[in-house]
């Protein structure tokens, strides 16, 4: 792996850009990030890509302007290994709350070497804490990956110790796939996978609106198709990247006013859903940690992000 650049703040988020295989067609991007005021000692995350871009092409994501193949399972890890490397060189990770998410570039489910690294990060570090975590939009015909991921699960990490996302962002059929626009599984049949992948004691499945102008969230709907002893549901704001610009799409919930989504919790809370109104630290936006490809910037041979807020140099090495 040859690191090309790192951008952000040790106290709040640190994206890295790096070439895989010396070439310049396989770029990754990966993250770590902390919590204000939660310290690093108390809660820590990683973000890892999976894909080298990524097919889908949802329209909020600019990981999907180019698909350039599958990671191998060691340069995931390689990722892995560089940020913990950088605070815990033993691999001994004493933080109750260590999370790694397989959500930054490319969709987890198309790579089945992401559940060799599942099965081998228990054995690679010390760490009590640790939580995995993926988000999906469930493409068609991963089900052979989806059932392996419920045996990794229960033999590694029980008792809420995953976390599983399902984007779906719309309740509106043909508009979610106008939004995510790749043949995927329809309600009917992520209620019944997440049905079978709860066992008590796990953390309820969650199902995420990235909610747009335009784009409906039904509880009624919702409720119709998912448990809410079971399944929990997570409101973010779209995050001002390249893509969102580009389709005109509009957040419902405004990040510096998290009472623009009162009403849309309220009724979800009346339908029997525990909420996650989830609203990051606005200067992730500048540091572009959430959504914004800095792979994008490189390929464009561009050393500017530019976002909703402002205008900030990307240092390359």
């Amino acid at each position: 792996m040859n690191m090309l650049g790192e951008y952000g703040k040790e106290d709040l988020a640190k994206v890295y850009v790096a070439s895989m295989r010396g070439d310049n067609d396989h770029f990754v991007e990966f993250v770590e990030s902390i919590q204000p005021p939660i310290p690093r000692e108390k809660k820590w995350v990683l973000i890892v890509s999976s894909l080298f871009g990524c097919p889908v092409r949802c329209q909020m994501c600019d990981a999907g302007r180019e698909y350039r193949g599958k990671l191998t399972t060691a340069e995931i890890l390689e990722q892995i290994h560089y940020m913990v490397r950088r605070c815990f060189p033993d691999g001994k990770i004493p933080i109750p709350k260590f999370k790694i998410q397989f959500a930054r570039m490319g969709e987890p489910s198309l790579n089945p070497n992401v559940l060799d690294v599942l099965e081998k990060l228990p054995e690679i570090y010390e760490a009590h804490g640790l939580t995995p975590a993926i988000s999906t939009v469930a493409p068609a015909g991963t089900n052979q990956f989806f059932d392996r991921l419920i045996e990794i699960k229960n033999r590694f990490y029980s008792q809420g110790r995953f976390q599983l996302q399902f984007s779906i962002h719309t309740t509106d059929r043909e508009k979610r796939d106008g939004m995510i626009p790749v043949k995927k599984w329809d309600f009917v049949e992520i209620s019944k996978y997440g049905n079978r992948f709860f066992k008590d004691g796990d953390r309820k499945v969650t199902l995420n609106f990235a909610a747009a102008r335009d784009y409906p969230v039904d509880p009624k709907i919702v409720r119709e198709n998912f448990d809410p002893d079971k399944f929990i549901i997570k409101l973010t704001p779209l995050n001002p990247t390249t893509r969102v610009r580009e389709n005109k799409l509009v957040s419902t919930i405004d990040p510096f006013d998290p009472h623009s989504a009162e009403e849309l919790v309220d009724d979800l809370h009346s339908h029997g859903f525990e909420v996650i109104l989830s609203i990051g630290e606005v200067e992730e936006n500048r540091i572009g940690s959430n959504c914004g490809q800095f792979v994008t910037v490189l390929r464009n041979s561009s050393h500017f992000i530019q976002d909703n807020y402002e205008t900030q140099k990307y240092r390359i090495h």
